[in-house]
């Protein structure tokens, strides 16, 4: 099949590669010409611009999107808009917030093309492994899609799938991402009191290798936990600072919204919140509170 690719970032690249690998033609594009030059040398039809984009791809086009999401994509997608004709389809693979995917939806059918959300996880294992991908949009148009996702996931019948109209497909990766900041959170925590039981002085990469087996905590999340602790245990050189990518604050505004508990995806994205902090004044407080009421002493900056 046939396919455009905006964007050839880690994620864009690697799923180009594969999608080459299954004998599809990719006409790709990219801000930076050298990204553009290094896929040509791998098989994929470079191109100078969008224009030049879609004069390369024969109609009906599918391109696909796979740009930061905010107003990199909004502006990707609104200059298709004018380049792509009636029945053309765009594809949204980035971390997109579903409601702007639903709004993008109803401004590319107002022109006649399509629009097809996918909420793509995967990271850069993607190109080995493959991705998994949940897609939003009008099923049949989706369905005209199979080639591309049978070869982009794990198995052709494995790890992708319809999950709804417009906008769900979105919704069900920022869903995916809250309950991935939960799992890790839990990890995160679990290994931290077992570095703390100092007189049993263990092994923590020795108990991941032990959990990637059998235990019912085992996961893709814990044999990346045990590769990263069997390289470096201690950590020295890594900063406490975890940024977030958007998602699971959009989670956790969705819960609220919904009037559905989720304390946990919420504690998990206040602790990234938390790293970020180089001088907590809310625990400065805490400590002159507890000094004005109970006299407690108060630790100093060393």
């Amino acid at each position: 099949m046939q396919m455009g690719m905006i964007g050839l970032g880690k994620m864009g690249a690697n799923m180009t590669t594969r999608l080459l690998a299954g004998g599809h033609t990719i006409v790709v594009s990219d801000l930076s010409a050298a990204a553009v030059e290094k896929a040509g040398s791998g098989g994929a039809l470079p191109t100078t611009g969008l224009a030049d984009l879609v004069g390369k791809l024969k109609a009906p086009r599918a391109v696909w999107v796979m740009v930061p999401s905010g107003d990199p994509t909004e502006q990707t997608v609104w200059k298709l808009r004018d380049l792509l004709s009636v029945g053309d389809i765009v594809i949204d693979g980035g971390n997109s917030n579903y409601k702007d995917s639903m709004r993008r939806a109803e401004m590319l059918k107002q022109k006649g093309i399509n629009f097809v959300d996918v909420g793509t996880s995967g990271g850069v294992w993607g190109l080995a492994n493959g991705y998994s991908m949940m897609i939003g949009g009008d099923k049949k148009i989706v369905e005209s899609l199979r080639p591309i996702f049978e070869t982009l996931a794990p198995a052709p019948d494995l790890g992708w799938g319809y999950v709804g109209p417009s906008g769900a497909g979105h919704y069900a990766k920022m869903i995916h991402n809250g309950i991935e900041y939960g799992m890790m959170q839990a990890f995160a925590e679990g290994f931290a009191i077992l570095k703390a039981k100092t007189e049993f002085n263990m092994e923590l990469a020795e108990v991941a290798r032990i959990w990637q087996h059998g235990s019912v905590v085992r996961s893709w999340l814990l044999d990346l936990l045990a590769e990263a602790l069997a390289h470096d245990e201690k950590l020295e050189d890594i900063a406490a600072f975890v940024p977030d990518s958007g998602e699971g604050r959009w989670t956790v505004a969705e819960a609220i919204d919904l009037n559905v508990s989720a304390p946990i995806i919420m504690l998990s994205l206040e602790r990234r919140i938390r790293s970020r902090e180089s001088d907590p004044y809310a625990d400065k407080l805490l400590s002159v509170l507890r000094n004005q009421f109970g006299g407690h002493a108060i630790k100093k900056q060393e």
